[in-house]
């Protein structure tokens, strides 16, 4: 995370690289950027490698902090704890062309041959702020891209699905990072798009005086190689919502504030639950590090009708406060 010397009040320094969704092995991430004149928008995808499939899915675990999101496949998730497709993060009023172009890129693989039930999962943010939302302007084709694309190495902040979110009263977006824990990775990418007062260390930064509206959403996605099972996924997903407080998330009525996690191994035995809480501390600290990366690696952007969102670096140079 950013630091700073609270004695002395010294500049805010970069943050430390505190790695990536994809120190996770067999997890990459892809981006989709859509902009064109009013509109600020795209798709990111995390890709699991193998892909999953209904016949070879993904141990997975859904954590709800607030519900006022359009999440698709939740209740199937929550019912078989399976992650049966990528995931797929884009804009509210393109969440639904998103699960059909995301089934149509599943049915054509040759290990969905035979699959006649399929659970796209399809999670979303309202960039409206910066962003024609109603313009609905990722094609299928946008979708397929992300897909097609995934990596290892991949950008953050205002990018993919990120283009025209905001978080903090700042420019947010995309952010990543990870932790190890003993022979394990947890990692962490991060979609921001909320409101709150930025918190970093207990030092309050002030965002510039922006009218924005209230809520909008928070998407968080735990990947890791530790074999937990659905129901522990669960509570490791709970806990990258629990992160968004401790850099100033205020919760609002209409934030659909969702934590994902799934494990990339298909068939050890989960650990008892006694063994968990080094999880719990590395998914509360890579969260919040991710929420941060967000921030920090967004410009300042201007969007639909003006709409100005600034960036964090651009705000801190600007005031003196960036070593």
């Amino acid at each position: 995370m950013i630091q700073r010397d609270q004695q002395t009040a010294a500049p805010f320094e970069a943050p430390a690289e505190t790695g990536q969704i994809s120190d996770v092995p067999g997890v990459r991430v892809g981006h989709t950027t859509v902009v064109d004149g009013d509109v600020r928008t795209g798709v990111t995808t995390v890709v699991p490698d193998p892909v999953p499939s209904p016949a070879r899915p993904l141990r997975c675990g859904l954590f709800v902090g607030n519900g006022h999101g359009k999440l698709v496949g939740a209740t199937e998730l929550i019912e078989l704890g399976e992650l049966q497709t990528p995931l797929v993060l884009t804009n509210t009023l393109n969440t639904f062309l998103a699960a059909d172009a995301l089934t149509d890129w599943m049915l054509r693989r040759p290990e969905c041959a035979d699959v006649v039930t399929l659970n796209p999962l399809v999670a979303e943010c309202n960039d409206s702020w910066l962003s024609d939302i109603r313009a609905r302007a990722v094609r299928p084709e946008h979708v397929h891209a992300a897909l097609d694309s995934a990596d290892t190495d991949f950008a953050c902040g205002a990018v993919g699905a990120g283009t025209g979110m905001w978080a903090l009263g700042f420019k947010g977006g995309i952010g990543t990072a990870s932790r190890r824990v003993g022979d394990h990775t947890v990692g962490v990418l991060a979609l921001t798009n909320f409101t709150g007062t930025l918190t970093l260390h207990d030092t309050v930064v002030e965002a510039p005086d922006t009218v924005v509206p209230e809520g909008n959403s928070c998407i968080m996605v735990v990947a890791t190689d530790a074999p937990f099972d659905a129901r522990q996924l669960g509570r490791v997903a709970r806990r990258s919502v629990f992160a968004m407080g401790t850099v100033g998330a205020d919760y609002r009525h209409g934030s659909g504030d969702y934590g994902i996690a799934f494990s990339t191994d298909r068939h050890s035995a989960p650990p008892p639950d006694r063994q968990l809480d080094p999880y719990f501390r590395a998914t509360l600290d890579a969260s919040a590090d991710a929420i941060v990366s967000s921030l920090w690696h967004a410009p300042t952007t201007i969007g639909r009708a003006g709409h100005t969102a600034h960036g964090l670096q651009d705000v801190l140079r600007a005031r003196g406060l960036l070593s």
